[in-house]
């Protein structure tokens, strides 16, 4: 499994990681064929969420892998906070409260990553900033950063956190490359053209903020996976062709097309099937050529000006 360095800091990480949303829908029993399965594919890597099936996915975690300080040092736990019901909270109080909660789930004295879940339109900067003060001075947190975030709001929050804002979780699936198609469209009257997110990919780069590509099989507004869907069938047969080439399935291929832009993305895949993910896993050393890159752009019905 190939290792990349989250944003600047010295944190080497798998470049696909296990997100962990749908683990508190499946048995115990299963959760631990799970994790066991990431592990010997070299993924250690583990996306969480404090709102998770309601903090279930973190508890049944814990139990499966048998948390301890031997295995704890063997793993990296990612979780996310600020989404409440029917609002978002980026108060000191509710981000504080929301990890020592998570803290207790995942049977752990500390989480190595903490994301602001999405962006709260209340948000106080200096509150965000006192409460990453406490946690990282309790080392109850090592590492900060944040999800589906633009970079003007990433930017107001450095104005006042003293941390580094290290990751920005964003959605990016060869169906949904808002995030590439503005930069590829420039001076162009193209749909495309539009800038929805402020270059976000240009901003992280330049300011070594890893993206975590997250729903990188999903098409439309969480309409449906566009692997083997009738719907997509140039898309389908690009994707069979190539993984053809590289003994991998399409699946593998997706993640490759992701893992092979050059701002070392890493991909947080959420399937609980471990066969599946055997073969998602492989996309980890495929380095697809320029060439084959623009061709899978192009069959998901991308136009080049």
């Amino acid at each position: 499994m190939k290792k990349i360095t989250l944003g600047n800091s010295n944190l080497e990480v798998p470049n696909i990681a296990l997100g962990c949303m749908k683990m508190g829908n499946i048995k115990l029993e299963e959760a631990k064929t799970v994790i066991d399965n990431a592990l010997e594919l070299g993924i250690n890597f583990f996306d969480h969420a404090d709102i998770y099936a309601g903090g279930k996915s973190e508890e049944i975690f814990a139990k499966a892998i048998n948390m301890n300080p031997s295995m704890r040092e063997k793993i990296i736990i990612q979780t996310k906070t600020g989404i409440r019901e029917g609002y978002y909270d980026f108060s000191k109080e509710h981000i504080v409260a929301s990890v020592d909660k998570s803290l207790q789930r995942l049977n752990t004295d500390y989480i190595d990553i903490l994301l602001l879940h999405r962006p709260d339109a209340l948000v106080e900067p200096e509150e965000v900033a006192e409460a990453f003060r406490a946690l990282h001075s309790s080392g109850k947190v090592k590492y900060f950063g944040v999800s589906n975030h633009n970079p003007y709001q990433i930017e107001l929050l450095k104005k006042h956190v003293d941390q580094d804002l290290i990751v920005n979780q964003l959605q990016l699936s060869v169906m949904h490359t808002g995030m590439i198609d503005a930069g590829l469209q420039v001076n162009t009257n193209h749909t495309n053209a539009m800038n929805r997110d402020g270059s976000v990919l240009d901003y992280s780069r330049l300011n070594e903020m890893t993206v975590q590509a997250w729903s990188p099989f999903r098409y439309g507004n969480f309409e449906g996976f566009f692997i083997d869907h009738d719907k997509f069938p140039t898309l389908n047969a690009k994707l069979q062709e190539i993984g053809d080439k590289y003994n991998v399935n399409k699946s593998a291929v997706a993640i490759a097309w992701i893992l092979r832009h050059p701002a070392n993305i890493q991909t947080v895949v959420g399937t609980m099937t471990p066969e599946r993910l055997k073969n998602i896993a492989k996309a980890s050393e495929v380095v697809l050529t320029r060439k084959e890159w623009y061709e899978i752009y192009r069959a998901a019905g991308n136009d080049l000006p």
